[in-house]
């Protein structure tokens, strides 16, 4: 008796790898792919991006009106700026950050400290205020 092959599935908007995800420059000065988005991706409620901030370099102090974000540190480590909160950041830390909190992070490593951004709703570019000046 012949196996059936299940039939093909195009799985484009549910599996996304690394490698196939562009390097965006954003505002806050960090480095990101965006792993799953609604805009390209099969997700609805939230989006994954992973960021990369370079040694010695800081994100810009910001914040996200309605989102609520997750940063889960891979590599690297840090300093976590939470409103007038700092605290250190090191590979498996997981950060919550609320709706309208200011925050930024900064690399303190001889590499690039690597996260996962999660943001529910998902990420827009509306909804991120820059609430520091570019020279700060």
């Amino acid at each position: 008796m012949a196996r059936r092959r299940p039939p093909t599935i195009d799985r484009s908007a549910y599996l996304n790898h690394r490698s196939k995800t562009p390097v965006i420059n954003v505002p806050d000065g960090s480095r990101v792919r965006e792993l799953m988005h609604p805009a390209r991706h099969a997700i609805k409620r939230m989006s994954i991006a992973e960021a990369e901030v370079e040694p010695g370099c800081p994100t810009r102090l910001h914040r996200h009106a309605v989102a609520e974000e997750v940063y889960h540190i891979l590599d690297g480590a840090g300093v976590m700026q939470l409103g007038e909160d700092r605290f250190a950041v090191v590979p498996g830390d997981i950060i919550r950050i609320a709706p309208g909190q200011s925050h930024r992070i900064e690399a303190h490593s001889e590499g690039p400290l690597r996260f996962l951004c999660i943001c529910q709703p998902a990420y827009r570019d509306e909804d991120t205020e820059l609430v520091d000046r570019p020279d700060n």
